[in-house]
């Protein structure tokens, strides 16, 4: 359906897909990752990923408002990490309709298909006209930087429940180290970060929140004071930079204010566990020599046995 997802952006339809992540075959597994969203990071969707069972909630209330808006006309992926959310139990607030009905006005589709007044969409493209249309998907995607963050703040209002908009940091106030994690992961991450500074470790999270459009001037300004940034991913980029890490490492190319570090690691794949001792040998390896690649929970035992 690659295709498909690809063709939904270059047509401009404002749809809200959720999304179960989980790991891509082959091996068969079923279990969560962000592997099949982040493999659709480059199809034109708005993407905003969530950290709980709220958050997924809220999302599509503010996905709707996005994609729908006359201004982007862009669909939305709205990420959720399967298993940990999609079979999770918690207590959330679900508004009214009548709250909802104030926040999101009905929709009045631009167009329609009416025999009496054709039109055609989806035609055939050549070079003359094809690299327009993704440039203006681009510049939507740019606009969309400024949007979202609108959307969420009349959404807080609204709601009572406070969005900071692309990312948002815990304890970053004088963190020297921060990891930038995405997704369900992002709540073990607070728990660790609060023990850690329970022992006088300045250590922080910078959550991303939206990941298209990526928000690198806001990560930039986030973490301009940080010594040292690990970039938590859990997908790979096969043959590469593993994703979020690499884009995070783009945003700060050129920049005079820059982490001196920005270390890549890659947790979680195929649903093994993230837990809190993984989480805290990523603080001990931030910035040390001991690093010397971005899985950093593989078992040799098992590579031996399989591969050699």
């Amino acid at each position: 359906m690659m295709e498909v997802v690809f063709n939904i952006a270059g047509l401009r339809l404002p749809i809200v897909m959720t999304d179960a992540n989980r790991a891509i075959s082959a091996p068969i597994n079923i279990w969560n990752d962000q592997q099949d969203t982040i493999s659709l990071r480059d199809s034109g969707w708005i993407q905003l990923y969530a950290e709980n069972i709220q958050d997924t909630v809220d999302l599509h209330f503010m996905a709707y408002r996005i994609a729908e808006d006359k201004s982007m006309m862009l669909p939305v992926m709205v990420c959720m990490d399967g298993f940990t959310l999609t079979h999770g139990i918690e207590t959330v607030d679900i508004p009214s309709q009548e709250e909802v009905d104030k926040f999101l006005p009905p929709y009045k589709p631009l167009y329609k298909l009416d025999v009496d007044n054709p039109i055609t969409i989806g035609p055939l493209v050549d070079p003359e006209y094809y690299t327009e249309t993704r440039y203006a998907i681009e510049k939507t995607h740019e606009e969309a930087l400024k949007f979202i963050p609108k959307v969420m703040a009349d959404f807080s209002k609204a709601f009572g429940r406070n969005y900071n908009g692309l990312v948002e940091g815990y304890r970053l106030e004088d963190a020297e180290k921060v990891i930038v994690a995405m997704g369900s992961v992002c709540g073990t991450v607070k728990d660790v970060i609060d023990e850690l500074r329970a022992k006088g470790k300045k250590v922080g999270l910078l959550k991303v929140v939206s990941y298209r459009p990526f928000p690198g001037q806001a990560i930039c300004e986030a973490l301009k004071k940080v010594s040292k940034v690990g970039v938590l991913d859990r997908a790979v980029s096969l043959g590469a930079t593993a994703p979020i890490a690499a884009d995070v490492k783009a945003a700060f190319f050129g920049k005079k204010k820059a982490p001196k570090v920005i270390s890549s690691f890659v947790v979680g794949l195929g649903g093994r566990d993230i837990t809190k001792d993984s989480i805290k040998e990523i603080y001990r390896l931030l910035g040390t020599k001991e690093l010397t690649g971005e899985f950093i929970d593989l078992k040799p035992e098992l590579l031996k046995e399989n591969y050699e």
